[in-house]
């Protein structure tokens, strides 16, 4: 079974070549998007705003701000291991 990525929807090259790749990707528009995912991309723009630290997910979270979608995609595979 494939991983389950959670990408940002800003991210749509990260979400292409993850996908390209054979991860089950899914966008991030809300935080129960991010439940059942092995690992979530976000842009880190807007993390922590408002100072709460709420954990919703217990997969790795990547953040892609100044990375590439290459560099990305070999942060996802180093996390969870190889399809």
């Amino acid at each position: 079974m494939a991983k389950r990525v959670g990408v940002e929807g800003s991210l749509t090259d990260v979400q292409q070549a993850l996908q390209e790749k054979g991860y089950d990707v899914v966008q991030l528009r809300q935080e129960s998007d991010a439940k059942n995912c092995d690992c979530c991309v976000i842009t880190g723009l807007d993390s922590n705003v408002m100072g709460m630290a709420d954990t919703v997910t217990a997969g790795s979270v990547i953040e892609a701000n100044g990375l590439s979608a290459d560099q990305i995609c070999q942060e996802v595979e180093s996390r969870l291991g190889r399809i």
